[in-house]
């Protein structure tokens, strides 16, 4: 399984960077760091982390609701908020986003850890559960998948990587890239990240 990729939203560089080395400590990849809204709407379009830590107050608003409102709407990837703001109000602003996680600054490493961890394993038990069926997507495309194909296609949505899924099948290779070459094209897509994507769409 390859590591959980990770978008950090932070406007201060140096906390980033903090955030950034405590996760690398803990085995994720920090994917990209955005340090503004435009920056980060950007980052989740061109590049799909598979989650994200969110500062609430961005430049002096609270431009971090705003992006957690995107991200529901657009990309249903799990996140929490990172932030130093903690007060009733502000929760309450936060709410309706339904993050998985909510540190407050300065924040404890291990906390962190939790948090994430938790989040990652409610958001993939909890609020999206196993829903993805070979019926759903074939009634989402033209070219039907097969079987294979579909199986094939749960192992990309879950990121194992070519050699995983060619080890688990007893296949070679290239025969997992025939498969995978084979759902882009029906599917329409390009790209793993795309891919998923498109399937994300088809459970919300």
């Amino acid at each position: 399984m390859s590591k959980i990729k990770i978008l950090i939203v932070e406007d201060e560089p140096l906390i980033a960077e903090d955030i950034k080395e405590c996760l690398e400590r803990m085995d994720y990849e920090v994917q990209s760091i955005a340090y503004d809204k435009k920056n980060a709407l950007e980052i989740l379009q061109r590049n799909l982390p598979d989650f994200a830590i969110l500062d609430i107050n961005l430049g002096g608003n609270t431009d971090g609701i705003s992006i957690a409102e995107v991200i529901n709407e657009k990309y249903n990837i799990p996140f929490i908020y990172l932030t130093s703001y903690s007060t009733k109000d502000i929760l309450e602003q936060v709410k309706h986003t339904l993050p998985m996680g909510y540190v407050v600054k300065p924040f404890d490493e291990a906390d962190l850890y939790s948090s994430i961890e938790i989040a990652l394993f409610n958001y993939r038990k909890i609020i999206k559960p196993n829903t993805i069926t070979l019926e759903l997507v074939n009634q989402n495309i033209i070219d039907n998948l097969t079987k294979k194909e579909f199986e094939i296609l749960l192992c990309l949505y879950h990121g194992c990587t070519n050699q995983i899924m060619a080890d688990k099948n007893f296949v070679s290779i290239n025969t997992i890239k025939t498969h995978v070459s084979k759902i882009y094209d029906k599917l329409q897509t390009h790209s793993r990240s795309e891919t998923i994507v498109k399937l994300r769409g088809m459970i919300k």
